[in-house]
């Protein structure tokens, strides 16, 4: 493979964020069921977060499960719960080991008394880790985020808690289930929409498409995200010219 990340000549987003598209597209196109999609996809988030994690991204944000998900055929669905499970199981030691700080995001109160407890436990014995943070969304929804900020400022602003105009930008960002902005969104499968993540957080992120199906989802793939990314003059509103005087 490629060599396309060199020390000191490529830097990497502080927080990367992913939609992971196109695991039941992958499995379609080997004659599986779409769950053995979803099965190459968990292979893909391993790969994936370690990658991230020794070199130097400080948070990563993967789009698991979104609350529109539901949708989807009733055996499918139960079968991600089934393999949810199965893999807060399996790499629960390995993310430990490696340092990694696990937070689940999004409206837990669907899932299972013991896929919660799972949750719950992870976050608990990955609470102190630093070297990288993993935002797993599950059940999330950029609006629903904005929603429940909002709903949280107006419930202390109601109790007297806080007065009406200290409800900012600031206020409301910190009352999002992800407080911190993202500077890279990749998409894999080739699809050119946001579909409901982030929505807040990624006002001024840097948006990259690839075609490759999650599950082929590789280290290639993610230096040539980095890549683009370094392309990018980032300006958040201001000119080029205004850019090159800092």
């Amino acid at each position: 493979m490629q060599n396309l990340l060199h020390p000191g000549e490529v830097s990497v987003p502080r927080h990367l964020a992913i939609i992971m598209d196109g695991n039941g597209r992958w499995a379609k196109k080997r004659g599986m069921m779409r769950l053995m999609g979803h099965r190459q996809g968990a292979k893909a988030v391993t790969r994936t977060v370690e990658f991230c994690a020794s070199h130097g991204v400080s948070i990563l944000t993967l789009f698991a499960f979104s609350s529109e998900n539901w949708k989807r055929p009733p055996e499918e669905v139960s079968g991600l719960m089934d393999l949810f499970a199965s893999v807060l199981k399996s790499e629960r030691d390995r993310l430990h080991k490696n340092n990694i700080k696990v937070k689940f995001i999004g409206d837990l109160s669907r899932f299972s008394d013991k896929l919660k407890n799972a949750i719950a436990s992870l976050e608990q014995l990955t609470e102190h880790n630093s070297a990288m943070i993993l935002n797993i969304a599950i059940n999330y929804g950029g609006r629903w985020d904005i929603m429940q900020a909002a709903k949280s400022l107006v419930s202390d602003a109601l109790a007297n808690n806080i007065a009406l105009e200290d409800i900012n930008e600031q206020s409301i960002q910190q009352r999002l289930a992800v407080i911190e902005d993202v500077d890279l969104l990749v998409r894999t499968g080739g699809e050119s929409r946001i579909s409901n993540f982030l929505l807040y957080q990624c006002a001024y992120s840097e948006f990259y498409v690839c075609d490759a199906l999650w599950p082929d989802f590789d280290e290639e793939q993610i230096q040539l995200a980095f890549t683009y990314f370094n392309s990018r003059e980032r300006r958040f509103g201001m000119t080029s010219e205004q850019i090159a005087k800092k």
